[in-house]
């Protein structure tokens, strides 16, 4: 296997990372990495020591978004990149402001200085914003902005998913309920063993 994906299935940018790769069927070696536990062989692979992390006999791929984007770019059989340019602002939006108000949410202890009630109302209002853009998807048809951003929401609904039932936002808890119950979903999030140096490859998808 010449391209090898190291990865932690709950990290929302692996996430995103392998839906891309099972939309394309672009086989990877997959490789499980303990956040906690990081081996020397993905350590010298990655250049910021975080997951995702593809290697090729190219290049290094060292960004969640970049893989996806580089797995379509080999076969897009769902058309997952032809979107209107408008979804790049979400995917933006959505790794920028949304992400940094999810973790002042999700870990409120390590933003001492951050109030997690603000911070989650910031997080809302992005979410209100994009309940009102999707209707079946956030365009016409599903999207590398879809894949890009549901795994986030994910993220962010099981803070408090009490609460974030309780909101007005149908279309995207629809949304969001479609993927949680899809196959693709159950099909991405397989768990597999922690790798170490020396175990057989493991094929991905």
């Amino acid at each position: 296997m010449t391209h090898t994906l190291y990865s932690f299935r709950r990290c929302p940018y692996a996430m995103r990372a392998r839906l891309a790769l099972a939309s394309a069927a672009q086989p990877v070696e997959l490789r499980e990495i303990v956040l906690r536990d990081k081996p020397d062989a993905f350590l010298d692979a990655s250049p910021s020591a975080t997951v995702p992390c593809l290697t090729t006999p190219e290049q290094v791929i060292d960004e969640s978004l970049e893989i996806m984007i580089w797995a379509l770019r080999q076969n897009d059989p769902e058309h997952w990149l032809a979107m209107p340019d408008a979804g790049w602002d979400w995917i933006a939006r959505a790794d920028g402001p949304f992400k940094q108000a999810l973790d002042r949410t999700k870990y409120a202890s390590r933003y001492p200085d951050e109030d997690a009630t603000a911070q989650r109302q910031k997080a809302a209002e992005f979410l209100s914003d994009l309940d009102q853009q999707i209707d079946t998807w956030i365009f016409d048809q599903a999207s590398i902005a879809d894949y890009a951003i549901l795994p986030f929401v994910r993220q962010f609904a099981f803070i408090d998913k009490a609460w974030f039932d309780q909101q007005l936002w149908p279309n995207l808890q629809a949304w969001l309920e479609r993927f949680l119950t899809s196959s693709r979903f159950e099909a991405v999030m397989l768990k597999y063993p922690q790798w170490q140096d020396g175990d057989a490859a493991t094929t991905f998808p």
